[in-house]
């Protein structure tokens, strides 16, 4: 299996295969069309308190990749993302600032490991 994250700010590129939108919110400013996605599947983010309850604070993504790991073991979603990813190259797509703390890097490494 293949997955890469990706801000969904950043150009679609050839190499991305499918593109999937994993947050549970639309990203801000940005177009369906611009965004170029296969796929949203928002119910596999972080809930709503837990996402709220993180607020992308680097002191509690430890903390965080623990939570969302246990909110991911009883996800309906992600079975359908590991199916997609034993077919093509996935790029996970998010909209957070930083690309080592967000819950897309958590999720890939989640479906790279084949369980939370």
């Amino acid at each position: 299996m293949t997955f890469r994250v990706k801000r969904v700010y950043e150009a679609p590129s050839a190499s991305d295969g499918r593109r999937v939108l994993v947050d549970r919110l639309w990203p801000r400013g940005l177009k369906k069309t611009d965004a170029a996605l296969d796929e949203w599947l928002k119910d596999v983010a972080p809930s709503v308190p837990l996402r709220r309850w993180f607020g992308h604070d680097p002191e509690r993504f430890t903390e965080f990749k623990r939570k969302y790991r246990a909110e991911l073991r009883n996800n309906p979603a992600l079975p359908k993302l590991r199916q997609l990813g034993r077919k093509h190259r996935v790029t996970l797509l998010y909209a957070a600032h930083d690309p080592e703390v967000n819950h897309a890097v958590v999720l890939r490494s989640v479906l790279q490991k084949g369980s939370p």
